[in-house]
């Protein structure tokens, strides 16, 4: 038996079409989507403040609805997705609303949540959970800041429990992302949880397509040989034994070959030899990658160990204010005007009673983009400059707005791109990665049909 999982989303705001061409163009067991990231995390817990039935990737929403036409016709598909982000059952509503519309209102969806730690905290913190830093090793206790988020990375066992339970869609909150392909896994092959080899191919499945379009070609220095325009997004064929092929749809863009597993294999994974995730811990160094034909690459080799008995949490906490203006500067002597320009608005602030306590100012085109690493062209004509600060004090943040236009008449010649108004002025919230017990948390799922999930009152 090999299970057909591809991968239509690789961030929220990745391309809004892809999955339908996806399911259009393959048939496919199951079709993941994968939204989050700890900045992503930090932006929906944002919108939740401002608004508590949102919080979720709405963009899912979009993508939920063209899928439908492709999704009538075949009964084989399923749907996993972490696009519940901070309110997975709040996003379940909104789907089941849609699918309801469209005649699909017996469709079991499955939501899994039990991720969202934030209310939580200080009885974790009150039963001796630290919340450690994992770069700076200082306690959670000692973060005098306000937190607005914390969630902890879920693995696939509550996502093959809904599938179990009947659902053809699954939405999620925070889940590690490649416990997206393990959890069809684990339903549909029946492995034990601690079954380590098969569970670690599955990773390595998981881990590769959860990227969307980089392992077919995306991201690549080799672009001008590719057809990107059309990028194919990625198919993982896996086999019961753990074991897959990683391909794309027949006639797309890109390209699936063993540079193109092997760069998106490496990619951000730590150490190689302990790949952690919820589900098991990997060793990537076992791994082989074979090109079997074209746009075919077989993948095995990988082995696993026992899991951590710790939860990753991505916290975030409110850290100040920031806002950024540019100009256009143009001249011979572009780069010495824009210098010029970024000392002139600081001076003026400082007259005015306000400093920062971070300040950044850009000159880009000028080699700045990766400093350090090229000069600036001797015959540079224009520049980009970009000045940022951040500080605690909102109205100092906002005082700073105020001083980019004046240099169009108060500065030196040659300066345009202020039309667009003043900055505006953004919350900062910083992250605290840290670990958390698997004992502590409580991951939960329910399975309802679309008519059912569409009268939950969230």
């Amino acid at each position: 038996m090999t299970l057909t999982i591809g991968n239509g989303a690789g961030f929220l705001g990745d391309q809004i079409d892809a999955p339908r061409r996806l399911v259009e163009a393959a048939r496919l067991d199951y079709l993941t989507l994968e939204y989050l990231a700890e900045l992503t995390l930090s932006i929906l817990a944002r919108q939740r403040e401002k608004n508590p039935s949102a919080g979720y990737a709405e963009d899912f929403l979009e993508v939920l609805a063209s899928l439908l036409p492709a999704w009538k016709l075949q009964p084989q598909l399923h749907v996993v997705t972490n696009a519940g982000g901070m309110n997975p059952t709040r996003c379940a509503v909104a789907a089941a609303n849609i699918l309801v519309q469209h005649g699909l209102s017996e469709l079991p969806i499955g939501v899994v949540s039990g991720d969202d730690l934030l209310a939580r905290l200080p009885k974790l913190q009150a039963d001796g959970c630290p919340l450690i830093n994992l770069d700076t090793g200082q306690p959670l206790a000692e973060l005098n800041r306000s937190i607005v988020s914390a969630n902890a990375y879920l693995g696939a066992q509550p996502i093959a429990a809904a599938l179990d339970a009947g659902a053809r869609l699954v939405i999620t909150g925070r889940v590690a992302d490649a416990s997206l392909t393990v959890g069809p896994a684990l339903h549909e092959f029946n492995w034990p949880c601690d079954d380590w080899q098969r569970l670690a191919g599955a990773s390595v499945a998981g881990h590769l397509i959860e990227c969307g379009a980089q392992v077919s070609g995306g991201y690549s220095n080799r672009w001008q040989a590719l057809d990107l325009a059309n990028v194919g997004f990625p198919i993982a064929e896996l086999a019961e034994n753990g074991t897959c092929v990683i391909t794309k749809p027949h006639g797309s863009g890109g390209v699936v070959d063993r540079r193109s597993v092997i760069e998106q294999l490496t990619y951000e994974i730590g150490d190689p030899a302990h790949y952690l995730t919820p589900d098991v811990d990997v060793d990537f160094t076992s791994v082989d990658v074979e090109q079997v034909a074209a746009n075919r690459v077989a993948v095995h080799g990988a082995t696993g160990r026992a899991a951590t008995d710790s939860y990753k949490v991505s916290l975030a906490y409110r850290d100040g204010y920031m806002a950024s203006g540019q100009l256009l500067i143009y001249g011979k002597d572009c780069l010495a005007k824009a210098a010029e320009c970024g000392q002139m608005i600081f001076e003026r602030l400082r007259l005015a009673g306000v400093e920062f306590e971070r300040t950044n100012v850009e000159y880009l085109s000028a080699g700045q983009g990766v400093p350090g690493l090229h000069r600036p062209p001797l015959d540079l004509r224009e520049v980009l400059l970009r000045v940022t600060v951040h500080d605690s004090r909102r109205e100092a943040v906002e005082r700073f707005g105020k001083e980019i236009a004046p240099l169009i008449t108060g500065g030196p010649a040659g300066l345009a791109g202020y039309a667009s108004g003043r900055p505006s002025v953004r919350p900062v919230f910083a992250y605290w990665p840290t670990l958390i017990p698997k004992a502590a948390v409580e991951a939960k799922f329910e399975v309802r049909a679309a008519r059912d999930m569409a009268k939950l009152d969230v």
